[in-house]
């Protein structure tokens, strides 16, 4: 037999020759695939032409391909020598659109020779007139990005977890079938092969980790104790095996036996694994019993008493390769640059302000790796559903007993149902063997669900001082949103993205996708949110970001979905009584939005709220909690004319609000030297969504914005093109591309916003617009009330607005100080004799009394504030250092204007309230 590293070499020869052959068959008949018919391409370049044969691309392709580069060049945007690059990046396009893909993406990289960050930045550049990158190349895109991602975080861990395992030569020389680089690459390999078998969905950052932790402990139990080190060594001792060294095939299949069943012992090195890296080992358990040892016997590996051979399974990872054409993930272990990370993201941890920055600066927390974040984001949620329970706690009990039909029966029945519906579902998106997964998130749910359930009736109780609760707990709707919403913050944390600052990631789980589960319409899942927020205080900030993120996207244009209960509701509203009565009229606009509503009012709206409203006004009305009066008050209190909706009323106050908080921002880009626009726009803007509403259904808020904006420009002779519309619309924060691409212009037909705004948006309001032109104008709307965010987020270090590196965070107590966190300035705290220091109090302190004296002394002072400055090196309040005072009276100035602002802005809001109280 010959030697080890020829057998290699030869294998990875038939393999690599194994792939060619299979590339060239996987584009059609060999004509189309294999052959350019040089009569028709003559006329292009023949360096593209070279490309084009080398990626075996079709005909059509390569013609798509050169009218998309025509169209690119014609821009004159392209930089010198990267005519190649930019020659890929139009294949990628027109083979992803034609639905014929030659090549892999890894074979395009290699080929062009560009890694993945470069590759995607300049096919978001090619696409100068926003109509070259179609919805669907922005979907092949996505989830490129997601798995690259994914892969990278996967594989640094990979290498950092296996150096805490794996001994680079050992210390006592035996004699040794293997050694640790070829365990490391062909755990690897293993692992990405039981990846693309097992999960469906492998952007999944959270159960692919656990997966690969899963293949780590099946081969440290047949590593040789000698190459491990540490706790895994004691582990794998413990097990009571007999040493297990690499043996042949030969051997392996006469030395084969049955995988022994799990037990306690058998979880010794799991354990480590999970200890080493934050891990729930309940959970990493799961996966190897229902997902990787269906693998293992469907591979033939469960009963090998050897390290596998790396070639048998790279064959089979080569074959899912070729058949998705994206990333060869192999290329890790070599280093590919076409796989390096862009060097700019090794430096955004650093310049990013965390949470109690200085007291994990103190206890030396480590950096926050993607799959650390993850796993502490995990954690975070379990401490806090860890004293909860999958049953109703006695005093939620009590409350079903109260109420006038105990609605006991069906919250167990309605749990069961859609518990199991949740975890089909969750086994179809992310992977058959992954139903029991499903079910530990749907457990954590419904922990969730009750706890969140308890502390709304409890508030309610203590709001109404009553405990009949019948209507409110017996309301389908209600449960089935609360349910949801309790879901989307498990299946969000989960899912939780560290790749995309602070966001989730979008995969098959992502919102809406709950919501498609349950069959709950999204107009009823909104009412809900708010009120999940405020009495849940345990909720962390980026997921309170979250779930306000999903009630903007059910205003955007979820809830304007044909199949939407709104749209019944507006007809509701427009036919009462005969006349039209405005979901919301305008004049409220520039109120404050009062947030004094709670989940029981929206659901239970129109009723409860015009009742309320009644006995406001004619004295204190005995009433259940339902707001269903007493007999005798009845008969004395006839009900109001009118019963306006509620929930329809506050829905339309938040759509105002944020259409006009997307339009402000698009206007700051656009019409900063015309600010006279931007109420004509917001007036022919709220008209729309109050008289045109039509106008939305199955469509986005933004594209009526962005029309309007252009019909107004238009009118008023102001040269604002839709290309400088949508190109600034791209650099607004959640935006999509398929907003503008792809918008109804009829039932079943797309088209981009431009034909949008030809055909339906002006031929609609052409009147309407055109009054803006005459002498006479319409009345200008009023601009609304923008509130802050009604939540209280947890402390964090907050950025100030339009300062240069300043967060402001609540001062925290004295702690000990460290070289780094002597840059802190309190203001009203000493650290020290520094006359520096004590300057900054002094005139801090007279600013403060001169603004406190217009507010109410009796009111107790809110805690003072500590200013954070991101500054390099030494205390710039240090006098050693010659250059430091003209810092240091920069940053004090900058820091007294800081603070002046915001106690101007306290007693504006303080007088505004007075204003308030006294109507």
């Amino acid at each position: 037999m010959p030697p080890k590293s020829q057998r290699r070499t030869a294998a990875a020869a038939t393999a690599v020759q194994e792939m060619e052959d299979k590339r060239t068959n996987n584009g059609g008949s060999p004509n189309k695939s294999n052959e350019l018919t040089a009569e028709r391409h003559k006329d292009k370049e023949s360096d593209f032409l070279t490309l084009c044969r080398k990626l075996k691309v079709t005909d059509e392709v390569c013609d798509r391909a050169w009218r998309i580069w025509e169209t690119v060049l014609a821009s004159g945007d392209i930089v010198p020598d990267t005519n190649v690059k930019h020659w890929g990046v139009c294949l990628f396009i027109a083979g992803t659109d034609l639905n014929t893909m030659t090549f892999t993406f890894s074979e395009l990289q290699k080929n062009i020779n560009v890694n993945v960050a470069y590759f995607f930045n300049l096919l978001k550049k090619t696409d100068v007139n926003m109509d070259i990158v179609s919805t669907k190349v922005n979907t092949a895109v996505s989830r490129l990005e997601n798995k690259y991602d994914v892969h990278l975080a996967l594989y640094q861990r990979f290498e950092r977890t296996c150096t805490k395992i794996y001994m680079e030569a050992p210390d006592v020389q035996e004699n040794l079938d293997t050694d640790s680089k070829s365990i490391i690459r062909s755990c690897w390999i293993l692992f990405l092969l039981a990846k693309g078998k097992v999960l469906q969905m492998e952007d999944d950052l959270v159960i692919s980790f656990q997966l690969l932790l899963c293949v780590l402990e099946y081969f440290i139990k047949l590593s040789p104790p000698a190459l491990l080190k540490g706790p895994f060594k004691a582990a794998v001792n413990g097990l009571n095996q007999p040493t297990q060294t690499r043996t042949s095939r030969r051997n392996q299949g006469r030395n084969a036996r049955p995988a022994p069943k799990p037990a306690e012992t058998d979880l010794r090195v799991m354990e480590a694994l999970c200890k080493e890296n934050e891990c729930n080992v309940d959970e990493v358990k799961n996966v190897y019993l229902t997902s990787f040892m269906p693998f293992l016997d469907s591979s033939g590996l469960s009963g090998s008493q050897g390290i596998p051979e790396v070639e048998v399974f790279s064959k089979q990872y080569e074959e899912l390769y070729l058949k998705n054409k994206d990333i060869d993930a192999r290329l890790f272990l070599d280093n590919d640059e076409t796989l390096q990370p862009a060097k700019i993201d090794m430096l955004e941890l650093e310049r990013t302000p965390r949470k109690n920055h200085f007291e994990e600066e103190i206890v030396g927390i480590p950096p926050q790796t993607p799959v650390r974040a993850a796993m502490n984001s995990i954690q975070q949620l379990k401490v806090i559903l860890n004293s909860a329970s999958d049953k109703p706690s006695e005093n939620l009990k009590r409350y079903f007993s109260n109420c006038t039909v105990n609605p006991s029966e069906d919250v167990a029945q309605r749990v069961e149902c859609l518990g199991r519906a949740f975890s089909d579902r969750f086994a179809l998106a992310v992977g058959q063997g992954c139903t029991e997964i499903g079910s530990q998130r749907f457990t954590l749910g419904i922990r969730l669900y009750y706890r969140v359930m308890e502390s709304m009736v409890k508030s309610e109780e203590e709001r109404l001082s009553v405990q009949n609760f019948s209507k409110l707990l017996n309301n389908n709707a209600f449960h089935t949103s609360l349910l949801a919403c309790a879901l989307e913050v498990v299946t969000a944390t989960y899912g939780w993205s560290p790749f995309k600052s602070g966001s989730t990631s979008e995969t098959d789980l992502s919102f809406p996708w709950i919501l498609d589960v349950f069959e709950l319409r999204a107009f009823d899942f909104y009412k809900v949110i708010e009120s999940f927020i405020k009495v849940e205080p345990s909720l962390k900030r980026d997921m309170i970001k979250h779930l306000e993120r999903c009630e903007h996207r059910i205003m955007e244009s979820i809830a304007w979905r044909s199949d939407s209960a709104l749209f019944e509701l507006l007809k509701q509203s427009k036919e009462q009584e005969g006349h039209v009565d405005h979901a919301e009229p305008p004049s409220t606009l520039n109120l404050p939005l009062q947030h004094n509503h709670t989940a029981a009012d929206l659901y239970l709206s129109p009723v409860r709220s015009s009742w309320k409203k009644a006995s406001s006004i004619n004295g204190s009305v005995p009433q259940t909690a339902d707001n269903q009066t007493a007999p005798s008050a009845q008969s004395q209190q006839p009900p109001p004319k009118t019963q306006k909706s509620t929930s329809l009323s506050l829905f339309y106050k938040k759509v105002y609000r944020l259409a006009y908080m997307r339009l402000d921002m698009l206007c700051s880009h656009l019409l900063k030297g015309q600010p006279e626009l931007e109420p004509i726009i917001w007036t022919l803007f709220q008209h729309t969504l109050q008289n045109e509403y039509e106008l939305m259904r199955d469509r986005h808020l933004d594209q009526i914005m962005m029309s309007a904006m252009y019909a107004i420009c238009k009118v008023k002779n102001v040269d604002l093109r839709f290309k400088t519309i949508v190109t600034a619309y791209k650099n607004l924060p959640n935006t999509n591309q398929e907003t503008f691409k792809r918008v109804l212009i009829r039932e079943g037909q797309y088209d981009s916003i431009i034909v949008f705004y030809n055909l339906v948006f002006m031929q609609k309001l052409k009147t309407n617009i055109l009054q803006y032109a005459s002498t006479r104008p319409p009345t200008l709307s009023p601009i609304p009330h923008i509130p802050c965010s009604p939540y209280k987020f947890p402390n964090s270090p907050l950025k100030v607005p339009g300062s240069n590196n300043i967060y402001i965070s609540p001062m925290m107590s004295p702690t000990k100080m460290t070289p780094r966190t002597r840059i802190l300035v309190s203001i009203g705290e000493s650290f020290g004799s520094s006359e520096k220091f004590h300057k900054i109090n002094q005139m801090v302190s007279s600013s403060e009394r001169t603004l406190k004296r217009g507010l109410d002394m009796s009111s107790a002072p809110k805690p003072l504030k500590r200013l954070r400055f991101d500054t390099e090196g030494q205390d710039e309040a240090d006098s050693s250092k010659p250059t430091g005072e003209s810092k240091f009276q920069q940053k004090l100035a900058e820091m007294t204007s800081t603070r002046t602002r915001m106690q101007e802005q306290k007693l504006k809001d303080v007088a505004d309230a007075l204003k308030r109280d006294e109507k």
